[in-house]
């Protein structure tokens, strides 16, 4: 949806069921990303992390990009000891050199099944004027 006073502002429809929280906000051609999990039938930081890298890729197909415009990530780890399952799943979406700046943290989540969330910001390849 536009923004009526700014039409180059778009919040897309959430993907998690709560209406406060856009999945993603369209800037110009920059896309800021809400949190994005998934895989909750595994108890598996991987697993989950892989399904949130493929929530991220279906949002911003939504726009008209990818994961691989992804510049910006923010990895939320439920457990610190999983850090290193959830880190190796960046190689299966991104290119040697070309990794999302990261910041991980430990967090608690509001649904126990949760492992791993992910939010960032991906920068869209530039559209001519009037294409938003």
């Amino acid at each position: 949806m536009n923004e009526p006073n700014n039409p180059t502002i778009r919040r897309m429809p959430t993907h998690c069921g709560d209406e406060t929280c856009a999945s993603c906000v369209v800037a110009g051609n920059t896309v800021y990303l809400a949190h994005h999990a998934g895989g909750f039938d595994k108890a598996d930081a991987a697993h989950q992390a892989r399904a949130a890298f493929e929530s991220i890729n279906r949002t911003l197909a939504a726009v008209g990009g990818s994961v691989k415009d992804v510049v910006q990530v923010h990895l939320y780890l439920k457990d610190l000891k999983d850090f290193g399952a959830a880190r190796a799943v960046f190689n299966e979406f991104f290119e040697p050199g070309g990794f999302p700046a990261r910041m991980t943290s430990q967090t608690a989540f509001l649904d126990n099944a949760c492992l791993c969330m992910l939010d960032g910001v991906a920068v869209l390849p530039m559209v001519r004027e009037g294409t938003l």
